[in-house]
């Protein structure tokens, strides 16, 4: 099954638009939990039995579990194998090299975690993600224009009086010739989200930036949906996961997931009556 459809599925089963990121990290996690075996797993298998019903993917960021070595590697293969198989997991690696190195990067994340999706940077061009859109039926989510204050130092420059974002978004459509490219565009750029929106029509895309960063929750809903109201995969990971600190952890992450979703809802229901 292609990346699209099965997030088109996901989303229609839990009529969401929420992706929730698993940044776990082991200074943040309820201190109970360092006392088990994998207490990482652990942290992870209980946000996901309490929210699986909530979200339409699920976003491991690779860092969280690359910096604790072997166990954090493991710890990442359990929790993708125990993601509900038809929830998309997108793995927030933002890779992106010469083509050989870029085939073992998609290997990597692909054939070994087995994860529906994977964030890239495009900055050496078609070539290096090439390996990467390879794979016909998983996603590839090109950094477009990201939520971080720095994406002004190159993101929104003009070159022939047109920003380097468009010129991305411009670039991703045209190589999405066997469907599986989607895009990174951060919550705190709407207007440019719109803009972005118009240009890829159908593509999926990934939205941080709603949580700490503060992007607007309803402007996100209304401009990175498509006609259909699909489509926008809007990430949250600290609001959620870390809502709770002591044993009710996994519960007060639930609240805050259903709060989100049905904000979202509220917001989609709005932008679908004022259409015409």
């Amino acid at each position: 099954m292609k990346f699209v459809q099965k997030l088109k599925n996901a989303s229609q089963k839990n009529n969401s638009l929420l992706c929730i990121g698993l940044d776990t990290d082991l200074e943040k996690i309820p201190k109970f939990l360092l006392q088990e075996k994998d207490p990482i797993f652990s942290f992870n298998q209980a946000i996901i039995d309490l929210t699986s019903d909530l979200v339409c993917a699920y976003k491991p960021n690779l860092a969280f579990y690359e910096a604790y070595g072997i166990k954090g590697l493991e710890a990442l293969k359990n929790t993708c194998e125990y993601i509900p198989e038809e929830i998309p997991i997108i793995l927030d690696a933002k890779r992106g090299d010469i083509g050989n190195t870029s085939k073992m990067y998609a290997k990597a994340i692909f054939d070994e975690f087995k994860a529906d999706g994977v964030t890239l940077n495009p900055y050496l061009g078609e070539d290096g993600l090439s390996p990467f859109l390879e794979y016909e039926d998983k996603c590839s989510f090109v950094l477009c224009l990201t939520s971080n204050l720095g994406a002004k130092d190159f993101q929104l420059l003009k070159l022939e009086g047109k920003p380097l974002y468009k010129i991305v978004a411009e670039k991703v459509k045209s190589w999405n010739k066997k469907g599986n490219c989607g895009l990174v565009v951060g919550a705190t750029y709407a207007e440019q989200l719109k803009q972005i929106r118009e240009m890829v029509q159908d593509l999926p895309i990934l939205i941080p930036g709603i949580g700490a960063q503060k992007g607007d929750m309803e402007l996100t809903v209304k401009y990175g949906t498509d006609k259909h109201g699909e489509l926008a995969i809007i990430n949250s990971s600290r609001g959620i996961i870390y809502a709770s600190s002591d044993k009710d952890f996994a519960k007060a992450a639930r609240e805050e997931a259903k709060k989100l979703r049905e904000l979202f809802n509220l917001y989609r229901k709005k932008v679908r009556n004022l259409d015409p």
